[in-house]
């Protein structure tokens, strides 16, 4: 009998034991959470980059492009929930969607294109450009088209164009990289792509800005002569703003309001206003400038890249 007991307490011990360790199991370890990082991603300045919570709006159209991916995983459904899920904040998670997107679809530009753009988002601009370059080799000889919007403009027309996307990225990340050559040929390529009002200033005043870095102001000026007040354009109004303010047609004043400033819409129009001051000889201004947008939460504004990479290189 004593036998029989001790026999059956050892059974329990051995299965509670057990389960204790199935329920463990599907825990994280404890080490493992501390040292998984909840960041995005480190800035140039050697910051963690947190991402703000997204607006439910937001929520729900990824959910939707979620359900569908599950229901039918083809390219243009992997596309839809990779671009959603940046648009959470979640860009190392929307690289992985693309990476796996990339085995089952080797040869679609588009993939390289969006996992080019999430590279730069956190500062993995190597990756970028490898990304962006695969992009262009891939739609070498084939028509442009218009890229569908993902978080569509006031008037809900699509503005931008697959291969003028690439090129633009293209030209980013070089820049970024402090490249100011390859910068401006990615950004010629871009202009090139579609004479759309939007397109036209959107690469004019990378193109410009780029120039005036190599010291040809004459040839930057040259490419501002297409750039008028009345062109129509719907989406990129602070890269307008700027090529408009470059012509000597619009005022500082009239481009540097409080409201423009506070607007985290226009980290590319107050980068544009810091670069301009750079170039022309009032670098002390330009970094009271550059230190107030990285001081900002809009980090994967192009402009606020823009400003750390100036600030990590130029001084």
């Amino acid at each position: 009998m004593k036998l029989t007991l001790f026999l059956i307490s050892i059974c329990v011990l051995i299965s509670c034991n057990s389960s204790e360790k199935k329920k463990n199991t599907n825990e994280k370890p404890v080490q493992a959470m501390i040292s998984s990082p909840d960041y995005e991603a480190i800035s140039l300045l050697g910051d963690t980059l947190y991402s703000q919570p997204p607006a439910t709006t937001v929520v729900a159209k990824y959910t939707e492009k979620k359900e569908a991916f599950d229901k039918d995983p083809s390219v243009e459904n992997y596309i839809w929930y990779g671009r959603f899920k940046a648009y959470l904040g979640k860009y190392n998670e929307a690289i992985d969607i693309y990476t796996k997107a990339i085995e089952s679809f080797p040869n679609d530009a588009r993939l390289y294109r969006h996992r080019g753009h999430r590279y730069i988002s956190i500062r993995k601009f190597n990756k970028a450009i490898t990304d962006l370059n695969k992009a262009a080799e891939l739609i070498e000889g084939t028509e442009n088209r218009v890229e569908p919007d993902g978080m569509p403009n006031a008037m809900n027309i699509p503005v931008s164009t697959l291969h003028g996307n690439i090129y633009y990225h293209l030209g980013l990340a070089h820049y970024l990289n402090q490249d100011m050559e390859a910068a401006l040929a990615a950004y010629k390529k871009c202009l090139e792509t579609s004479n759309n009002p939007d397109n036209m200033v959107s690469s004019t005043h990378w193109i410009y800005m780029i120039l005036r870095r190599l010291g040809r102001e004459e040839e930057a000026k040259s490419y501002l002569k297409p750039i008028t007040a009345d062109l129509k354009v719907i989406e990129n109004s602070a890269y307008h703003k700027a090529c408009l303010f470059y012509k000597g047609e619009l005022q500082l004043s009239d481009i540097n309001s409080e409201e423009e400033k506070d607007s985290s819409s226009n980290a590319a129009l107050n980068y544009a206003i810091g670069n301009w001051l750079y170039y022309t000889g009032e670098p002390t201004r330009a970094r009271v400038i550059f230190e107030d947008m990285v001081a900002r939460d809009d980090w994967a504004a192009f402009g606020h890249i823009a400003a750390e990479s100036d600030l990590k290189h130029n001084y």
